[in-house]
């Protein structure tokens, strides 16, 4: 029989554990009329402090601001300095002096559909922070915002609302498992993560290169497993499905084609979109990555040019 009052108590101590490492985000963006008075737009975010001195939030709550404060959970609060932003994966990383406890980073590859987790944040810029409790309901989303296409995303049930997005998403160790990023306004109970690996991805790139960088060949993929093979006629369960193929890039100019499944890159077997990224970012200084793909039932290989933007 499960003991409600145990489970109930095995929460308030995990989110004790880690509330101190979150933090709510004031941002300050100039009005277009400032000049006739008007004060600059307020906006809020949530993020929290990985490492001692820094601090991981959404590049869409900082990129814009012109003043950036940080408000602890003890109503303490600090300007910060943004010291590099990635919106092609929603990251931002921030300067903090405050000496708060780090919060530990997992491995959301370990993630399982069910597994529970909470959503912590200031949502609406409400003094925090506050926790939300849900399930992982699918991993390996991809949505389309305005501007921006977001991939290999987990889908949770934990209520996110404005505000909460840069928070973490944790699990029953105290682990950060995703940074929570986007909801879908016109649903009930779906909101997106992005997962903490992405997030290390981000940070290395940064050691190696200095600077936040885009390595990308021109295409927006989606995971496919046996249910979406077996609906869509896929010949294969693994790999990676072409949602999107960007005109003018290399890879519609190497003719790759919407619903092309990719299933190797370089000499890794590419089972998720991270394997996909991940390989194309390790082959920069070749400035070509060799693609295997599956249109048609039949395999072809493909060598692509690599692009490389500073963001």
């Amino acid at each position: 029989m499960v003991n409600l009052v145990e489970i109930s108590n095995a929460v308030s101590r995990l989110v004790e554990s880690v509330k101190d490492s979150v933090i709510t985000i004031a941002t300050e963006m100039p009005h277009p009329a400032m000049l006739f008075g008007e004060r600059p737009i307020t906006g809020y975010g949530s993020g929290f402090v990985f490492s001692p001195g820094f601090a991981i939030t959404n590049a869409h709550v900082v990129r814009s601001a012109a003043r950036i404060t940080v408000i602890y959970s003890d109503g303490s609060h600090e300007e910060a300095e943004v010291l590099a932003v990635d919106p092609t994966k929603d990251l931002a990383l921030i300067e903090v002096t405050s000496g708060t406890r780090p919060l530990p980073m997992g491995d959301s590859d370990t993630i399982r559909v069910g597994d529970i987790v909470l959503a912590i944040g200031s949502p609406l810029g409400l003094p925090g922070p506050s926790v939300t409790l849900g399930v992982v309901s699918a991993l390996g989303r991809t949505i389309a915002g305005e501007e921006i296409i977001l991939e290999d995303l987990i889908q949770t049930d934990a209520a996110i609302n404005p505000g909460n997005s840069g928070g973490p998403l944790v699990n029953s160790s105290g682990e950060a498992v995703g940074v929570t990023t986007a909801i879908v306004p016109y649903a009930q109970g779906i909101g997106f993560a992005i997962p903490i690996n992405t997030v290390k991805r981000f940070l290395e790139m940064l050691r190696r290169y200095g600077k936040p960088i885009r390595a990308w060949i021109g295409v927006y993929v989606a995971n496919i497993s046996k249910s979406t093979a077996r609906v869509m006629g896929l010949p294969v369960t693994e790999g990676v499905y072409v949602v999107k193929v960007v005109p003018g890039t290399p890879a519609y100019r190497v003719r790759i084609r919407e619903g092309d499944v990719i299933v190797k890159a370089g000499p890794r077997e590419v089972k998720k979109v991270r394997d996909l990224r991940e390989a194309i970012e390790d082959s920069i200084e070749r400035g070509y990555i060799d693609l295997e793909i599956i249109r048609g039932g039949k395999r072809l290989a493909l060598q692509v040019p690599i692009v490389v933007q500073e963001l």
